[in-house]
């Protein structure tokens, strides 16, 4: 037996039938369009933009061929892009490594610590070579809205954070919050996750990851503000109990709310 859809949801968003109907004419009525026209000018009539006031293209071309899946829309043919002139392809580099101090300190020895937005390219591929390196999950792209940072002291770098999208349904984080499915779905942009945190390690500089995440809280919503254009809310994190226990947080003063039972970011059994 067929299941009959009349709802469908996309990064935070759900669209009923009647604007379903809306988006299949456009498309119908706007047949010289390319797929990424199409995309701007369905979010520009639904009004669908990110925080920052930017069209969500992404999140409306994946409901789109959702749509064509399903039998409600035609799309024209996807175009391929030719090189441009004169461009010649890259040859696939080498990330650059980046130097992982040996250092035995204390804090006030070494102070102060600074947290270091990266964002020159240089410097995001020594930070992606190094979290590959250091870090037990390695490192994985970034899509979407993320900030990465480098630990640092003087000329030297001690560490690597990343804040990017939170998880998208976390029943302990939700129950926290007391938010219902469509207040997550409209506000889940402002929760980040702390999905890497790497301090070297050859690095023992006691209290350094609490003073580090301390720092984080503290001045991350100026940083999104600057970088993303919003200002976001909550962080969140999660810990594997079989390996750590969180001490670092709980002493930077995050809250421990439970254990998870999801997939992806939030793998079962995560605090």
């Amino acid at each position: 037996m067929n299941r009959i859809v009349t709802r469908w949801a996309e990064s935070g968003r759900e669209f009923d039938m009647e604007e379903i109907d809306q988006i299949r004419q456009t498309v119908e009525w706007l047949p010289g369009l390319s797929r990424t026209e199409l995309a701007a000018t369905l979010c520009e009539h639904l009004g669908w933009f990110t925080m920052a006031g930017t069209p969500k293209l992404t999140a409306c071309g994946r409901l789109l061929e959702r749509l064509e899946r399903d039998g409600l829309v035609k799309l024209p043919r996807l175009q391929s892009q030719s090189p441009r002139p004169g461009s010649k392809r890259r040859a696939a580099r080498k990330l650059p490594e980046i130097q992982a101090p040996s250092l035995s300190a204390r804090l006030a020895d070494v102070a102060p610590v600074s947290l270091e937005p990266v964002t020159a390219t240089a410097l995001v591929r020594q930070w992606n070579a190094a979290v590959e390196r250091y870090h037990q999950l390695g490192y994985r792209s970034a899509f979407g809205y993320r900030l990465r940072y480098f630990i640092r002291c003087d000329s030297l770098y001690l560490g690597c954070v990343l804040l990017s999208g939170a998880a998208k349904a976390i029943a302990v984080r939700d129950r926290w919050i007391g938010w219902q499915r469509h207040e997550r779905m409209a506000n889940l942009s402002l929760v980040l996750n702390n999905s890497r945190f790497l301090i070297f390690p050859e690095v023992r500089i006691p209290h350094l990851a609490s003073h580090v995440l301390g720092q984080l809280a503290r001045r991350v919503q100026d940083d999104w503000q600057q970088h993303w254009g919003f200002r976001p809310l909550l962080l969140e994190t999660f810990v594997d109990p079989r390996q750590y226990r969180g001490t670092c947080y709980r002493a930077a003063g995050w809250e421990l709310l439970g254990e998870t039972s999801g997939r992806g970011l939030a793998r079962p059994g995560q605090a």
